[in-house]
């Protein structure tokens, strides 16, 4: 997936909006959008908005219905509470193994059998999917495929580096379209399957799961821009991304330092240093970055007072925040909020 995100998953977000009797205008209104995502024919009107145009949006729709839906799956198996409390079930699981019998065993615990995870092993390689029944309504192509993308990407930001696939299947038909299903996954697609589900290589249950509740609560405060702008590369093509996305977005201990990154990447500080040299960057360029991105995600929410900003951030007082927010973007941390605030312009 990249930074821009169609203007029909709004679309989705605003309709539940509706749906549960409130305005969807004064959510667009508070995150800041200038069109009504719903009316192309507005002058200012966009096919795609970027994730954090949408995450703002998405955050919004859950402080007004309380809900912890994760994204317009159209699928049960997000439903309520669902995502957010089976995060918790999982973050303190050693491996991807344990996490993902964790996150089904939440769901089979919980859910009827329509709206279960299922992890099945064949030969070498192990499938994720939902345990649709045969004969149940057909979920659209494209919401199964933005779902199944989303815990593509959860699973690597669970283990802080892209998950390469293998194979991923869907129940509907092959669509005209299917170079950007194509594009999205990377890899061979199967259609007219028993069920919608991504496969790869069973070598990556064995991988450390590398987040923990800090970070837990910052990608759920956040969601789901994080997985929306997250490389989908294999491992080893982009090793700047594995770096940033094990750094997160909470600094409140300092973050991870190089040596820890380096481990949890099973090589030495010298080849970290080395290779990040190779694709043009360092790892305090990253991590600058990582921290720049974190207070801009921050900033955004207006409930959070500045200093509880920089405290997220790591900095020992407010105005070392200031000076290094400065330097990132050329404003102070207030002028940012500001500007982003709703009704300007």
């Amino acid at each position: 997936m990249s930074e821009w995100v169609p203007v029909r998953f709004l679309c989705t977000l605003l309709r539940q909006v509706r749906e549960h009797g409130q305005d969807p205008t004064a959510v667009t209104r508070a995150a800041g959008l200038d069109f009504d995502p719903a009316d192309s024919g507005h002058p200012r009107w966009r096919a795609e908005v970027t994730a954090l145009e949408y995450s703002r949006v998405y955050q919004q729709v859950v402080r007004r219905l309380q809900d912890g839906v994760f994204g317009p799956l159209q699928s049960n198996i997000a439903a309520g509470e669902a995502f957010r409390m089976m995060c918790y079930c999982i973050i303190s699981c050693a491996t991807l193994e344990l996490a993902l019998q964790r996150a089904v065993e939440f769901y089979a615990t919980f859910f009827e059998a329509d709206s279960q995870l299922l992890m099945e092993r064949e030969s070498e390689r192990v499938y994720l999917g939902y345990r649709q029944s045969g004969g149940d309504a057909q979920v659209p192509l494209v919401a199964s495929a933005y779902g199944l993308s989303l815990w593509h990407r959860f699973l690597g930001w669970l283990c802080g580096r892209p998950l390469a696939l293998e194979q991923v299947e869907f129940r509907g038909p092959a669509p005209e379209d299917a170079g950007k299903y194509q594009l999205l996954f990377q890899c061979p697609l199967r259609f007219d399957c028993r069920r919608d589900r991504i496969g790869f290589s069973r070598a990556c249950l064995d991988w450390p799961v590398v987040q923990n509740d800090h970070t837990l609560q910052e990608f759920l405060s956040t969601a789901p821009y994080q997985l929306l702008v997250m490389e989908a590369a294999p491992e080893g093509e982009n090793l700047a991304a594995q770096v940033r996305a094990l750094l997160g977005h909470d600094f409140r201990r300092g973050g991870l330092d190089l040596d820890s990154v380096a481990r949890a990447l099973g090589m030495s500080a010298p080849t970290l240093r080395r290779r990040l040299r190779a694709e043009g960057t360092s790892f305090q360029v990253i991590k600058d970055e990582a921290r720049c991105e974190a207070a801009r995600l921050a900033l955004e929410r207006p409930d959070l007072p500045v200093t509880a900003v920089a405290e997220q951030l790591g900095f020992t007082d407010a105005s070392a925040f200031h000076r290094a927010f400065r330097k990132w973007t050329g404003q102070t941390p207030g002028q940012y909020r500001a500007r982003r605030r709703p009704g300007r312009g």
